[in-house]
């Protein structure tokens, strides 16, 4: 029997992937309704070659049965419709930020913490971009060794940004003139350390995202986690450079066997031969790519990696339907 399942904010870049996605793992639905606002209300959306009529969002249709309810509109539309969706027994797995950090609501990778599903009906929080593609390399070795501190940087294409800011930088490739809306500087030949707004410690919200989300995800505030976040001008993918301090010291050859028979990992390490994962790679793919493991010069505890995913798949699209399939498949 297949499953009712509606996506909210449908016609948006996110909602849209995540219509493909559905597609392409072959999820098995009897129905499929989509929401959005009264701008594209009543347009349609191909899926596995039937149109379907864009509905509009209110509160209503929130209240009507579901087995699952994709939110991908914002933490506004969000925080509005979500506990009426939830209300009345649907599962929401919600992209945005507004429920993450929210007391009993799961905060969900499935590579890493599906557990935490058990039993549990209500709002479910898809993680930041970042942080999912970190824990996912993390994880495993947290297993092994136990982590103390991660320090990363990341370098995060426009795509996360939104439609505007990949326009954005296609015409400031065309015209180095055009003039920057989206971010503070030009984008295009540059590296932006802002992301989100600025904390009064001198963090982003999107650095914080990571030190909060990832204690969460691990169910562990003594983990330290210090972020830099930085805008680059790629279209799509997300890389990071991941600096992990071990409580037992790690060995690079385990670390390699432990990663490459990891759920969701490819490990692309062979430095001789150029093979690491780079943005261009890894585009359109649900993996996490790891290469560049090397140890820390001069602490026998310390490892560095880095760490590729395509942000809009796995950062956001992807894990949420990655939920549904974890759910499903352990009758969670």
């Amino acid at each position: 029997m297949g499953l009712i399942v509606g996506v909210v904010g449908a016609t948006g870049a996110v909602g849209r992937k995540m219509l493909q996605i559905l597609d392409e793992r072959k999820l098995p639905i009897d129905r499929l309704r989509l929401f959005a606002s009264e701008k594209s209300a009543g347009t349609t959306v191909s899926f596995r070659g039937e149109e379907i009529q864009v509905e509009l969002l209110t509160d209503e249709v929130m209240k009507d049965t579901f087995d699952y309810l994709l939110f991908s509109a914002g933490g506004g539309v969000s925080e509005k419709f979500a506990p009426i969706a939830a209300a009345a027994g649907n599962i929401v797995i919600d992209n945005s930020s507004q429920w993450r950090m929210t007391e009993g609501i799961p905060l969900i990778v499935p590579e890493v913490n599906p557990h935490v599903l058990k039993g549990y009906r209500g709002i479910i929080a898809n993680p930041n971009c970042s942080t999912i593609q970190m824990v996912v390399a993390l994880s495993p070795l947290h297993k092994r060794y136990g982590m103390k501190r991660i320090v990363v940087s990341t370098y995060q294409a426009v795509s996360g940004s939104g439609f505007k800011a990949i326009q954005e930088l296609e015409n400031q490739t065309k015209d180095e003139n055009h003039p920057n809306e989206v971010y503070t500087r030009k984008i295009f030949g540059n590296c932006i350390p802002h992301i989100d707004v600025f904390n009064e410690n001198g963090f982003t919200k999107e650095e914080l995202k990571m030190v909060y989300e990832t204690q969460k995800i691990f169910d562990n505030k003594d983990i330290q986690v210090n972020a830099t976040t930085v805008r680059i001008p790629v279209y799509y993918g997300h890389s990071e450079s991941v600096y992990v301090e071990f409580e037992e010291t790690p060995d690079v050859n385990e670390i390699k066997e432990i990663l490459s028979n990891s759920e969701g990992i490819v490990l692309m390490d062979n430095p001789e031969e150029n093979c690491y994962p780079t943005p261009l790679e890894v585009e359109n793919t649900d993996a996490t790519y790891v290469g560049r493991i090397r140890k820390d010069l001069f602490n026998p505890k310390g490892i560095s990696l880095w760490v590729v995913a395509d942000n809009l798949r796995k950062g956001a699209a992807t894990n949420a339907v990655q939920i549904i399939e974890a759910m499903e498949k352990n009758n969670l």
